[in-house]
């Protein structure tokens, strides 16, 4: 795996964390305990800070980033992903912010200052504009996103399984 520090800011990866060898975790970084970050994955806090939750998994491909502080966007757009999150292969995350127990969808991107209420589900290829907000409870799909349908107990028994599973899987490569 490729930790790597930026200027002064050092990567804080929890022990219990699985981060494959070719992998990217580069920065002001800090992912809490029992995530999982897949092959290919970059995570660059570089110009702001990323924070990833407990139980979280960053599948293969996808690419985590922030925005800087400037004239345009002052103050910069961080990355913050909850706990018991699912982020699909191909992911794109951009200065968003995600809540617990969502499930991102793979080759979704999610763009500056987009918010992701808790409890939300994110179909495969969809874009979240920037500055957006999800209500959680629903199923979001398409490019622009929009809400389709309230999620049912078992979608949302599901999204917990699936970070659950994760954390399971990653046991199995940890050993």
């Amino acid at each position: 795996m490729t930790i790597r520090s930026f200027e002064d800011k050092q990567p804080d990866i929890h022990p219990t964390t699985f981060v494959d060898e070719t992998a990217l975790v580069l920065g002001d970084v800090r992912i809490g305990e029992n995530c999982s970050i897949w092959p290919m994955t970059v995570i660059r806090g570089d110009v702001n800070s990323i924070r990833i939750g407990n139980n979280t998994n960053i599948q293969d491909n996808s690419v985590l980033h922030v925005t800087h502080d400037g004239p345009y966007n002052p103050g910069g757009y961080d990355l913050k992903i909850g706990h018991n999150v699912t982020v699909g292969h191909r992911v794109i995350l951009h200065g968003c912010h995600v809540g617990d127990s969502c499930l991102i969808g793979m080759g979704a991107t999610i763009m500056d200052g987009a918010v992701i209420e808790p409890g939300t589900l994110i179909g495969a290829g969809s874009l979240v504009t920037p500055g957006k907000q999800l209500e959680s409870g629903y199923l979001w799909v398409g490019s622009p996103v929009r809400k389709v349908r309230k999620l049912s107990d078992e979608e949302i028994e599901s999204i917990e399984y699936s970070a659950l599973n994760y954390v399971k899987l990653k046991n199995r490569y940890s050993h």
